[in-house]
């Protein structure tokens, strides 16, 4: 399949950069459940590929490459039989055989990276019936190629409506409950006080991470180890009848089931673990839309709802299961959680913060970051909204959709291990001492991250944890800051480690410090800025 040369090569946008560090590489797995079998050997997924597939992003048809440090799109040429695969499994087996070879080939596409040198996705058709389908189509997608919603948009645009493919698939409307308005004052100082709190929390969970639990195996590589996908599916109808009792969302529902069922199975494998404090990194759309925008008004110039990675995250605590033990009074607390972390900005800071890591430091460097920030949470939601009507392609019925990232530090691995309370590289000289702290030790820790994300180095990483101890604690030992580092961001990472702590700003100085040193958003996917280190 030929390719036209294009004047000039496309930069990879900063959170395509960020996702394809040396540190983290994401992926996404689309998987399609067929009622009826699907011949590999058809016309349909090559005129697929041709027709829609490609054509809805040049990404699709380029690889990454660098050029004097920045990374680029290069369009290149595909060869089909470079990105189609049909694996062969033993014939004449039983469908619980069939389940176990087809996830054991789901864990290997989720360890695998991609090969270098061609377009970052795949397609594989396992034709051996499971219980679920007669045939399961998995699309392999890079996240560096765009989001879930624009991922899932361009899937979807290949599907037709199973009743009459002539109509189009429609989507359901975005509706929000009715809610008693607030008076701004209040509001927008509750705003503030929760911006506030939620940056320091968030902090905390990023630089400490959350206790070991049978959800969370603190294990490292985890993404590089065999995984288990597992799928459930929920009545409509029953989560629309919740969702009218408690006045809530559908999102909301679906959040608290997850939340109970969680902190259920936790005490079933360790009764202690159901007083844990817990935390779940919930991805946000940033889009500016009211319902889901088909793939050709998305491509389009100026578009609400443009094609790319614009998402950010808030990490959001667990309930725990001592507190409520009623399902519906476990949903409500949930969505009061989330409605209050909606009244806040720090997602939007999170956003901001990367832009600053990537300004002043590198694609390495927020890619390190959102890896430790994944690390240390215990769970990953995210969610699409799917057509209302049933789909098919090229007349094969779709019976089940559903999609899995791979290639993140996050697991729901048990290992019987005790609590991580923290590591004495980023922890405070009073922490090390055991004297009292407060926030301004969670001060001292967030300087150790700056300088990290700065240098790029490990800290302390000539000294075993006791050397660190002696060090920092009682000989009031600081990690050299470079000479060329930009002054502001020294002058912070300095006063983050005065030996007082109440000599140390709050996190709210910080923010103001911080913020001047970041741009507006660029409407271009990269930009210059000065750099971390002149």
């Amino acid at each position: 399949m030929e390719l036209e040369e294009l004047e000039g090569q496309e930069p990879v946008s900063p959170n395509g950069q960020y996702f394809s560090s040396n540190v983290i590489s994401l992926s996404v797995l689309a998987i399609w459940e067929f009622e009826i079998p699907f011949d590999p050997e058809s016309q349909t997924i090559s005129l697929l590929i041709k027709n829609v597939f490609l054509p809805v992003s040049p990404r699709f048809s380029s690889i990454m490459v660098e050029n004097n440090g920045k990374k680029e799109w290069k369009r290149v040429e595909v060869k089909l039989e470079d990105h189609v695969y049909t694996p062969t499994f033993p014939s004449g087996l039983s469908l619980e055989s069939y389940d176990k070879y087809f996830d054991d080939y789901i864990s290997k596409l989720l360890t695998e990276r991609f090969p270098q040198g061609k377009p970052l996705w795949e397609i594989h058709i396992i034709t051996y019936p499971t219980s679920n389908a007669a045939t399961n189509v998995i699309f392999k997608l890079h996240h560096a190629l765009g989001d879930g919603y624009s991922l899932m948009g361009a899937l979807i645009s290949s599907m037709q409506r199973a009743d009459n493919p002539s109509l189009p698939l429609t989507f359901p409307s975005r509706k929000r409950p009715e809610s008693k308005r607030e008076n701004f004052v209040t509001k927008t100082f509750s705003g503030f006080c929760n911006t506030i709190s939620d940056l320091w929390s968030g902090t905390l969970k990023t630089m400490n991470g959350d206790v070991l639990t049978p959800i969370r195996s603190g294990n490292d590589a985890i993404e590089f180890r065999p995984a288990t996908v597992s799928t459930m599916t929920f009545s409509l109808d029953q989560i629309k009848s919740i969702k009218d009792k408690l006045g809530v969302t559908v999102n909301d529902v679906l959040t608290g089931m997850i939340f109970f069922g969680t902190r259920l199975y936790m005490q079933e494998m360790n009764q202690s673990s159901s007083k844990a404090d817990c935390t779940a990194m919930v991805l946000l759309n940033t889009r500016i839309m009211g319902d889901y925008m088909p793939i050709e008004e998305m491509i389009k110039p100026n578009s609400k709802a443009p094609w790319g990675n614009r998402f950010t995250f808030m990490h959001v605590p667990i309930p725990k299961l001592t507190e409520l033990s009623n399902a519906l009074d476990f949903i409500w607390n949930t969505r009061k959680i989330i409605k209050r972390k909606r009244n806040s900005f720090a997602a939007y800071f999170n956003s901001r913060l990367l832009e600053l890591v990537h300004k002043f430091g590198s694609h390495e460097a927020c890619g390190k970051y959102i890896h430790r920030t994944l690390k240390n949470s215990s769970m990953l939601i995210s969610n699409l909204i799917g057509p209302v009507e049933q789909m098919s392609l090229a007349n094969h019925p779709i019976k089940g959709f559903y999609f899995v990232v791979g290639g993140g530090p996050l697991a729901n691995t048990f290992l019987s291990s005790k609590s991580a309370a923290g590591t004495p590289e980023w922890m405070a000289p009073e922490v090390l001492r055991d004297e009292p702290s407060n926030e301004k030790s969670d001060v001292y820790s967030f300087g150790v991250i700056l300088w990290e994300l700065a240098t790029l180095q490990q800290p302390w990483g000539n000294l075993n944890p006791a050397q660190v101890v002696a060090a920092v604690g009682f000989k009031n030992k600081r990690l050299e800051i470079p000479r060329d580092l930009n002054p502001q961001v020294a002058s912070i990472i300095e006063a983050c480690w005065a030996n007082e702590p109440w000599k140390r700003p709050s996190f709210a100085s910080i923010m103001e410090s911080l913020m001047p040193l970041i741009k507006a958003p660029a409407t271009q996917p990269s930009r210059p800025g000065v750099p971390l280190l002149s």
